[in-house]
């Protein structure tokens, strides 16, 4: 796979995870599993991962960078009401770690294609 081609598939994945786990958190705290009836305001915590979207489209380096440490909080997440919570949300826990998981892996993939391989110069020597 050539250069470019990896820096959109890796940001096409970056951004798909982000949109993915939004959309997770959202249907899981207002529908799905939400800890009261209703909805709870725990679908606030989406709100974080909406920041580095502009970042991610715009393929701004350090926002790939920074994305990859915000993402523990939800693997962490996932990973802590996977194994405490009943089994209905435990799924819901397991998906969230592995979008966390993803995305991790696109910002990684992408960090490190762009700072490995340098971008061919406009002109030649």
């Amino acid at each position: 796979m050539d250069r470019a081609t990896s820096i959109d598939a890796s940001r096409a994945l970056a951004v798909g995870s982000v949109l993915a786990l939004v959309a997770l958190g959202l249907a899981w705290e207002l529908w799905w599993a939400p800890l009261r009836p209703g909805g709870s305001m725990l679908a606030l915590k989406v709100l974080p991962l909406t920041l580095p979207l502009t970042g991610l489209l715009k393929r701004r380096l350090y926002t790939y960078r920074w994305t990859s440490l915000l993402v523990w909080l939800y693997f962490a997440e996932g990973v802590v009401r996977a194994t405490t919570e009943p089994s209905p949300v435990r799924w819901l826990a397991l998906v969230e770690a592995l979008l966390s998981l993803l995305l991790f892996a696109a910002c990684a993939w992408h960090v490190r294609t762009r700072l490995r391989s340098p971008a061919p110069s406009a002109v030649a020597p």
